[in-house]
């Protein structure tokens, strides 16, 4: 039987979800008679919430179809997969909340994303249900706003060009931030704060997510040792000093999980990193210092009981704050992607997006991810866990470009 929708957003009430839900009235109104035939509706636990929402939508908004579902209760969540095609969700932290409904996608066979960046908990997700996911024919698709998909489909797009323009793809690629402003909501601190407090109890944990490899198979392949930029260094190809970048640890994961899945078209000897420009001179190298000794010492505090707390209590946002409507407007990203072949070719990229990164910019990615779940991949595609680039690729890229203000250009060949 056809299900009754398209899109569900799950989490509809949270900071992102909110933030969603108005992308998708942008974009398609509040029901199949206005501006398109998506069919979608907005989902969560609390009916006073999702009513509230709506009101503050406008009057437009009164025959927005509505779903309730807790991530508590795997009745709900059933219910709602047998609705729809894709399921959309917001609600973090995925380790504490995200599993049940990523199982009920799976024994159901409904198509769904998120924008997780914890990479511990994708893992487990695979390691549990892939096998399932295979058979049931749902495509799970993680990481699909910030971290990872301008990493992901940056990456993508760089090989694309390597292989057309030389023949073969680019053995190594690096990515620098060169330009960034965005905020930080209380989901994204609460994310990080478990995947942190995790890892401080939990020695195997550590050591898993000092694997650039670890949610690849098994089989995957891949021989090269990987850099990861952990101070401050001087890059030579930019002439700029760099420093961490906070990002680096999902994102490479996702971009050697895309090469494995599409059977190693970057290579076994492929090499990425990621760091963050800072400038040349000792402005820039002291930047770079700067920002590497901010890193480990907020990874310290928060690995610590009492800093962590107090933390949380006087410094950090709670869930359910972030930044304004009008500072998520002001906030962009600028990615500069350097790619060297095996016989010294060498090929720089641009990924631009407008809108705060992990907000406004996240939110126009996630819908652009489930729209193309929805509506540009084959039915008779594998179930399983997915990236964007290995899943969504080309179809993705052209979305994005058309409708959520992220960019990608060659700037120049050698």
């Amino acid at each position: 039987m056809e299900p009754r929708y398209d899109i569900v957003l799950f989490g509809a009430t949270s900071f992102v979800g909110k933030i969603l839900t108005r992308r998708m009235a942008e974009r398609h109104g509040f029901g199949a008679s206005d501006k398109s035939e998506v069919r979608w509706a907005i989902a969560g636990r609390s009916k006073a919430k999702l009513d509230s929402l709506k009101d503050e939508l406008g009057p437009a908004a009164v025959d927005l179809p509505m779903v309730i579902a807790d991530a508590a209760d795997e009745d709900s969540l059933a219910a709602m997969c047998d609705q729809t095609r894709v399921v959309v969700s917001t609600v973090g932290p995925y380790a504490l909340y995200g599993e049940a409904l990523v199982r009920a996608c799976v024994d159901s066979g409904t198509d769904y994303c998120d924008l997780t960046g914890e990479v511990q908990w994708i893992r487990r997700m695979i390691q549990l249900y892939e096998g399932r996911a295979k058979t049931s024919g749902a495509r799970i698709v993680h990481c699909c706003g910030f971290d990872s998909i301008p990493s992901d489909m940056g990456v993508w797009y760089l090989q694309q060009e390597s292989i057309a323009r030389f023949g073969q793809p680019c053995e190594q690629v690096k990515m620098r931030v060169k330009a960034a402003k965005g905020g930080l909501s209380g989901g994204t601190v609460a994310s990080l704060m478990n995947v942190v407090q995790e890892a401080a109890s939990n020695k195997a944990l550590r050591k898993e997510l000092a694997d650039p490899f670890s949610i690849c198979p098994p089989d995957h392949g891949s021989v090269r040792r990987q850099h990861s930029v952990k101070s401050a260094e001087f890059d030579k190809d930019l002439e700029s000093w760099v420093a961490p970048f906070l990002m680096a640890a999902i994102n490479t994961r996702v971009v050697h999980r895309s090469n494995a899945l599409q059977d190693a078209p970057y290579g076994t000897e492929f090499q990425y990193e990621e760091a963050t420009m800072t400038g040349r001179g000792w402005k820039g190298r002291a930047r770079a210092l700067a920002m590497a000794g901010a890193m480990g010492g907020f990874t310290l505090a928060t690995a610590v009981k009492p800093t962590r707390w107090a933390l949380e209590r006087f410094v950090l946002p709670e869930p359910g704050e972030g930044p304004d409507e009008k500072a998520q407007e002001k906030g962009f990203y600028d990615l500069r992607f350097i790619g060297t072949t095996e016989g010294g070719q060498t090929i720089t990229t641009k990924v631009t997006g407008q809108g705060d990164p992990g907000y406004g910019s996240t939110s126009r990615m996630l819908a652009q991810a489930a729209e193309c779940l929805a509506f540009d991949i084959p039915d008779d595609a594998e179930g399983g866990f997915w990236t964007p680039a290995s899943l969504l690729d080309g179809k993705l890229l052209e979305r994005l470009q058309a409708n959520a203000r992220v960019t990608f250009e060659v700037l120049s060949v050698g």
